[in-house]
């Protein structure tokens, strides 16, 4: 905690507040949800997103045992105000020795409209500190900064790491999105995982839809043949059978990324808290439909040349 006045005193940082992995479990071990040790002023003035009531905020300054939680999460276990929240505590011991953390429930917060909602539970750090056991008091789990000009965030970042860079408690300074990046590679390496299974994603949609063409070329070389008997080229044939393969991939495409953009505000809800921000770009739109062009042609090649090389006579006796 002592930490927190030399970040200030860094040139760029206007604001700081600190988090804490409290850990825990609710009634069962599947309830599974973040609770943080926080200072309720200086953490909901870090992120603005997070709408409080102000009569609730004041309370949860100054309740001591006091507790606030994301709206869904209220919802989901049916809080009200007042309720007594039970968490036994499971890398946090109080000085007493006991694990049961009771917290008063005061009301909830709502992200902004459109955003992402934060399943979050919040409680009082200074009641955390109080009663934890000795090697839990004023420790901090990260600090969150705001910076006056994000575009100096890197040098901040190397400013900030090299005042603890020889200390017992060296910081590691990062942006939220690839916080919330090395926070989920706790789980594996998530980036790995994700390319193994896109990989395999990747490989199948290649194999079904280079069958699919290959076999309507075979149901159709008769008609090829009276396509080239009726004056087409050999060219013209095969483009014809590129081009059907490149629109099967494209209008496949697109229809995926209209499925995505529809899932995007759920997804981003869920895993936005976890993975970082879930947002399909512009650019990623682009890339897309750019994959799906190449698949076509990659998958439309063997079959368009298939039909370049073919004799009238050699199809038409396939009929």
């Amino acid at each position: 905690m002592s930490q927190r006045e030399q970040i200030l005193g860094v040139d760029g940082v206007v604001a700081v507040t600190s988090s804490n992995w409290f850990g825990g479990i609710y009634q069962d071990p599947a309830n599974f949800f973040p609770k943080y040790p926080v200072e309720p002023l200086s953490y909901f003035a870090m992120f603005p997103e997070l709408k409080i009531d102000p009569d609730v905020l004041e309370a949860f300054a100054r309740t001591r045992t006091g507790a606030v939680a994301g709206r869904t999460l209220a919802e989901r276990y049916g809080w009200k105000a007042g309720d007594i929240i039970p968490i036994q505590a499971d890398i946090w011991p109080k000085q007493d020795g006991t694990r049961l953390w009771e917290f008063t429930y005061l009301g909830s917060f709502a992200p902004a409209e459109g955003e992402p909602d934060a399943p979050l539970f919040l409680f009082q750090y200074d009641y955390f500190t109080e009663a934890v056991a000795d090697f839990g008091k004023n420790q901090v789990g990260w600090w969150t900064v705001r910076l006056a000009d994000p575009d100096r965030a890197e040098e901040i970042a190397r400013s900030i790491d090299a005042l603890f860079e020889n200390s017992l408690d060296p910081t590691r300074t990062a942006t939220e999105d690839e916080f919330s990046r090395q926070f989920a590679n706790q789980l594996g390496d998530m980036g790995f995982i994700t390319t193994t299974i896109m990989a395999a994603v990747f490989f199948t949609i290649i194999l079904l839809t280079a069958n699919t063409m290959t076999q309507a070329l075979r149901e159709r070389v008769p008609e090829l043949a009276v396509l080239k008997t009726l004056g087409f080229s050999d060219t013209r044939v095969s483009l014809l059978v590129l081009a059907e393969a490149v629109l099967l991939c494209l209008a496949g495409g697109g229809a995926g990324i209209g499925l995505a953009l529809l899932l995007e505000p759920g997804i981003d809800s869920a895993l936005g808290g976890l993975l970082g921000s879930f947002e399909i770009s512009a650019g990623v739109i682009s890339a897309g439909l750019l994959l799906a062009l190449g698949i076509g042609f990659v998958i439309g090649a063997v079959p368009a040349l298939t039909a370049r090389r073919l004799t009238i006579v050699d199809a038409l006796r396939t009929a």
